[in-house]
């Protein structure tokens, strides 16, 4: 798969993993677990490039004596996550005319 496409895949797949509720790295991680295997060495640069970009906010919070970090979606995340949707019903389409023509081509 394409770098720049996985990326932009996993970037939504973080947003989607605190749409509903705040969560911290280690948490997201198991949530996402069952869709997509992400490590921490790959999920804590995402988190600080989608905090950079106000998709998210951060907040600490003292846990057995240690700070967790802890991230809420913002209302632009939301947003990017709308668009994601959007953007993907094309790939969908797109990915649907290939298939269909790749079962003629036997």
């Amino acid at each position: 798969m394409d770098m720049q496409m996985k990326r932009g895949l996993l970037d939504v797949c973080v947003l989607a993993a605190i749409r509903d509720h705040d969560s911290y790295g280690y948490q997201m991680i198991k949530d996402m677990k069952p869709y997509v295997s992400v490590s921490e060495s790959t999920l804590y640069p995402i988190l600080r490039r989608l905090e950079a970009a106000k998709l998210l906010t951060v907040r600490s919070v003292e846990h057995e004596g240690r700070l967790r970090k802890y991230y809420h979606i913002t209302e632009a995340g939301k947003q990017r996550i709308n668009a994601f949707a959007e953007e993907w019903k094309e790939l969908l389409s797109i990915y649907r005319f290939v298939v269909r023509e790749e079962k003629y081509d036997d």
